[in-house]
C-alpha cells in the first residue's frame, strides 16, 4: 500500500493482512516532495498524486505493524537509501529486524525525484554510486563486530554497532529499477534479489540477473524476484510461477480500512491453501 496519513494504519492492514494468509506487507518512502515539478511523476501522469507527499515514514510505520503481528514479513518497497546516514539507518533497520524477530525486507531505489535528493545534498547523477556505499556500509555494520569502511562518501572508522539483525549476514536486499546489467551489477554486489515494477520484461531478463550473480561467484538459486505493485489474475501469477518469480507484491488502494478490506478480501482467492 502506498500509506500515508489518510490510508487505512499499517498496523491494522498488517494484522488483517497476516490473519487472511498474506505473506508480507510493503510500503513506499518519500521524505517530503518539493512543490517544484522539475522531475516529471514517475507514473506518466500530468500531476503527480498528492500521495507521494503524504506517505508515512517507513520505519516508525513497519514497527507499529510488528507490533501487532507474529509471521508476516514486513518490507520497504522503497527506501531511499541515498537520503539517509548510513549509519543511523542501519541502526533503524537492525534493531527492526531485531524487534521483529527476522521479518524486515529492504527493498531498495535509487530514486527518480531529483528535487528530492537534491535538499538531501545529493547529485542526482551520482545517486547509484551514493547508494552503493551506503549500502556496503550497512553491510559492514550488521554482519562484522568490528565494522570500518572508507569511500568516497561515507568514513567509518572501526566501530561497534548493536543490535546486529537476526537474519544474516544482512537483512534481504531488493533492488528496484529497470532490469539491465548495471542494476545487475548492484544486485551481485550486495543484494538478494530484484524487484521489478510490473513484470513487463522480466522473463527476458531472468537469465542475465541470473548470469550476473554467477559470476560474482554466488548461487543464482538464492536470488528472489519480486515483481511490485501487481494486479493479479490466474494467468499472469502462474506465468511468474513458471519463469522463477519467488514472491508477487499485489496493490491495494491508498484508502480507508472499508476501501481496502475488500479489496483484500479479494485476493484471498489468490493465496494457495494452507
Amino acid at each position: 500500500m502506498f500509506q500515508t496519513d489518510r490510508a487505512m494504519p499499517p498496523a491494522a492492514l498488517a494484522r488483517e493482512a497476516e490473519d487472511r494468509g498474506f505473506d508480507s506487507l510493503y510500503v513506499p518512502e518519500h521524505t517530503h516532495i518539493p512543490v517544484c515539478r522539475r522531475t516529471p511523476p514517475p507514473t506518466g501522469d500530468e500531476v503527480l498524486d498528492e500521495g507521494y507527499a503524504r506517505t508515512l515514514d517507513p520505519y516508525v510505520a513497519l514497527a507499529t505493524a510488528a507490533a501487532v503481528t507474529s509471521r508476516i514479513r514486513l518490507g520497504t518497497g522503497v527506501a531511499l537509501v541515498a537520503q539517509h546516514d548510513p549509519i543511523a539507518l542501519a541502526k533503524q533497520v537492525a534493531t527492526l529486524d531485531h524487534l521483529s524477530g527476522g521479518r524486515v525486507v529492504l527493498g531498495i531505489g535509487f530514486g527518480w525525484n531529483r528535487e528530492e535528493m537534491e535538499d538531501h545534498g545529493i547529485d542526482a547523477a551520482r545517486r547509484r554510486d551514493v547508494v552503493r556505499e551506503h549500502m556496503l556500509v550497512m553491510n559492514a555494520l550488521w554482519a562484522h563486530e568490528e565494522a570500518s569502511f572508507a569511500g568516497e562518501f561515507v568514513q567509518l572508522q572501526p566501530s561497534w554497532a548493536w543490535p546486529k539483525p537476526v537474519q544474516q549476514p544482512r537483512v534481504p536486499t531488493l533492488l528496484g529499477g529497470a532490469g539491465g546489467p548495471l542494476l545487475f551489477a548492484h544486485v551481485a554486489e550486495y543484494g538478494d534479489g530484484w524487484m521489478p515494477i510490473g513484470g513487463a520484461g522480466v522473463a527476458r531478463r531472468l537469465p542475465e540477473l541470473r548470469r550476473a550473480v554467477e559470476e560474482a561467484g554466488r548461487d543464482p538459486a538464492g536470488l528472489h524476484v519480486v515483481p511490485f505493485g501487481t494486479v493479479p489474475d490466474p494467468g499472469k501469477l502462474e506465468h511468474y510461477e513458471a519463469i522463477g518469480v519467488t514472491e508477487v507484491v499485489l496493490r491495494l488502494p491508498s484508502a480507508p480500512a472499508d476501501d481496502v478490506l475488500p479489496v483484500l478480501d479479494g485476493y484471498t482467492a489468490y493465496l494457495p491453501a494452507r
